[in-house]
């Protein structure tokens, strides 16, 4: 797992380099949005039910999945995909803290696409969640962090499709 500044110390590392001034401005970067990013991290984690909810509700509830004979229909179903939504806003979360999508690839797409295959788990149904879920946290974490949340969000819905 990496953040943004070690992502850019391992690249300078690695080729035996100083920081140039590229480097400087992605650090200089990553902490001017520091705050921005951490009080957007406070804000989901206080509204995260919410926001899980609203996204269900958004994407899933009152669709073919969750009508009777639906991938969703029974219960333990539908938790499943709640219990992964919140997976999703968690990481999502972390990796906007981090500055860096890398967590996202270690701790969540990694095998993820072929797992939901194998399970029978449909992708499209994922993604609209995960842009539900980006749709929500826009909301709730406001005009000014609304484009900074939604990178992560957008990282792991294409990276499912």
């Amino acid at each position: 797992m990496k953040d943004a500044i070690s992502a850019v110390i391992d690249k300078y590392d690695a080729q035996g380099k100083y920081l140039d001034s590229t480097a400087v401005d992605q650090l200089k970067a990553y902490f001017a949005t520091g705050e921005l990013r951490v009080r957007a991290a406070g804000a989901i984690s206080a509204n995260a039910q919410g926001i899980i909810k609203e996204a269900a509700a958004r994407a899933l509830l009152y669709s073919s999945l969750t009508k009777t004979g639906g991938n969703m229909y029974y219960a333990r179903r539908f938790a499943a995909c709640i219990r992964d939504m919140e997976y999703f806003l968690r990481y999502a979360t972390f990796a906007m803290v981090a500055g860096d999508t890398s967590l996202l690839d270690e701790f969540v797409l990694s095998g993820l696409r072929e797992t939901y295959v194998s399970l029978g788990v449909p992708i499209d149904a994922t993604v609209k969640g995960i842009n539900a879920l980006r749709e929500v946290v826009a909301r709730v974490v406001g005009p000014e962090a609304s484009g900074e949340a939604s990178k992560y969000f957008d990282y792991l819905a294409k990276g499912l499709s």
